[in-house]
Parts: structure tokens; C-alpha cells; sequence
């Protein structure tokens, strides 16, 4: 699914237009973009958490030609999906194992 297909299904769930929905996806997206970035942790209860996660520093090879290479410590988006998320994704069977 892409931006337009997700704002076809928010208009058509929530009642709106297709201008509204995109105008709504569009600006949420952009907060929690700027939340992040900002360093702030974005958690949407039952759909999971948004935040900057650090990476240190590694050694990595070059692929092409195999020599040793230093990669710098940087931060990176993260997401970690929500119970509710997860259950809906790989529901749990009665016994506690994966369907």
C-alpha cells in the first residue's frame, strides 16, 4: 500500500474527503517526523513507538574490494510495533504459541 492507497482507505473509513485525508496523513506523518528528529519518543498506544535509537561506531569491509573500513556512530529512526500490532500480525493461538 502506498501514500495514495492509505489515503483512499483513511477518507473512505473516517467520512472525508481525499483532500482532508491527505491533509491530516501529510501533517501527523510531518510530527512525528519533527518529534523524533527532535529526540522526543512518539508512542501511538495499541500501534507501537517511534524514536531515534543510537548506533555506535563499527569496523565494515568494503564489499568490492574487502578492505577494513570505519563506520561512524550516527542515529537512526526506529519503530517497534504495539501489542495490539503484533497480535494482529502473528495472532497467538490459546496455548500461547503462533498461529
Amino acid at each position: 500500500m502506498n501514500k495514495g492507497e492509505l489515503v483512499d482507505a483513511v477518507a473512505d473509513k473516517a467520512s472525508v474527503t481525499k483532500k482532508q485525508a491527505d491533509a491530516v496523513l501529510t501533517a501527523a506523518l510531518e510530527a512525528i517526523v519533527e518529534a523524533v528528529s527532535g529526540g522526543d519518543k512518539v508512542t501511538l498506544v495499541g500501534f507501537g513507538s517511534f524514536e531515534s535509537r543510537e548506533r555506535k561506531a563499527r569496523e565494515g569491509r568494503n564489499p568490492k574490494t574487502g578492505a577494513k573500513m570505519n563506520i561512524p556512530a550516527t542515529k537512526v529512526p526506529a519503530f517497534s510495533a504495539g501489542k495490539l500490532f503484533r497480535e494482529k500480525v502473528a495472532p497467538v493461538a490459546s496455548n500461547g504459541k503462533k498461529k
